[in-house]
């Protein structure tokens, strides 16, 4: 099994982000490039919110998900149990995919080299995998072009420790901008780059971004981490939950995800 250590954990509140997560939203970059009968494979799928929505795009065709957390795929099969002929989640390690050379038309893996310490490594077995004719999608945050308003010092302090922890792990928290410079190492040659923003405004989205970041930071393996890698004390875990719930009731409140995407072929 890979040594790696997810750095936010399955804490609820990090699965009612990744829930929240759909093709849409997440892989519009890759929606073109869909049509009926294509296999696919979803590395790193988490709940299967987006794994589920990109079946509904190739008819037919199978469609794995697959993800190292053996309970957060027993529950995405619980899910979708039934939603498409086809889906099926397994659980299984990104630098041993368990499947044969050439086996899917289309790879996606969202969210997920930034948590790798040998991001080279797994698109490596992504290419392997992949038909000569097939698509690699990959997308990831770029947490050092993260933006808010209005200014906070304490958000401030947040990142900077959220990078102090990625750093121990042997992450790579701004993986958004060099997300097209590994899938190059990877051995890929024909690659499409572009880029794309969550952005929370509203007041919905206000509350669902901070109350989910604010509980993220009062209990969850991540809170653990800042803790135990001294990034933060447990005064700063409180301090830096206050400023999400601050930043979620300011009428004028934004905060914007930058992310990095690649489409390539072999």
């Amino acid at each position: 099994m890979s040594p790696d250590r997810y750095t936010h954990g399955h804490h609820e509140s990090v699965l009612r982000s990744h829930r929240w997560r759909t093709a849409e939203n997440s892989a519009g970059f890759l929606l073109a490039h869909l049509r009926a009968g294509q296999s696919l494979l979803d590395v790193g799928c988490g709940p299967g919110t987006i794994t589920a929505d990109l079946a509904g795009r190739v008819g037919d065709g199978e469609v794995v998900g697959i993800d190292l957390a053996e309970q957060v795929v027993a529950a995405a099969a619980r899910e979708f149990a039934g939603a498409h002929p086809n889906l099926r989640f397994a659980t299984g390690d990104v630098y041993r995919l368990d499947f044969a050379d050439q086996s899917f038309d289309v790879v996606y893996a969202h969210q997920v080299l930034q948590h790798l310490t040998d991001p080279v490594a797994a698109l490596g077995e992504m290419r392997r995998v992949l038909r000569a004719d097939g698509v690699l999608a990959v997308r990831d945050a770029d947490y050092g072009a993260f933006t808010w308003y209005p200014a906070d010092p304490v958000l401030d302090r947040w990142l900077e420790a959220y990078h102090r922890v990625t750093d121990v792990n042997g992450a790579c928290a701004d993986a958004g901008r060099r997300v097209h410079a590994w899938v190059r190492r990877a051995g890929f040659a024909d690659l499409t780059v572009s880029s794309s923003n969550w952005t929370y405004a509203t007041p919905e989205e206000r509350a669902w971004w901070g109350g989910l970041w604010a509980d993220r930071l009062a209990e969850s393996d991540l809170a653990r981490q800042l803790v135990d890698y001294g990034a933060a004390t447990t005064h700063d875990l409180g301090a830096f939950a206050d400023a999400f719930r601050r930043w979620a009731a300011d009428l004028d409140g934004l905060f914007v995800v930058p992310n990095g995407e690649v489409l390539a072929r072999r």
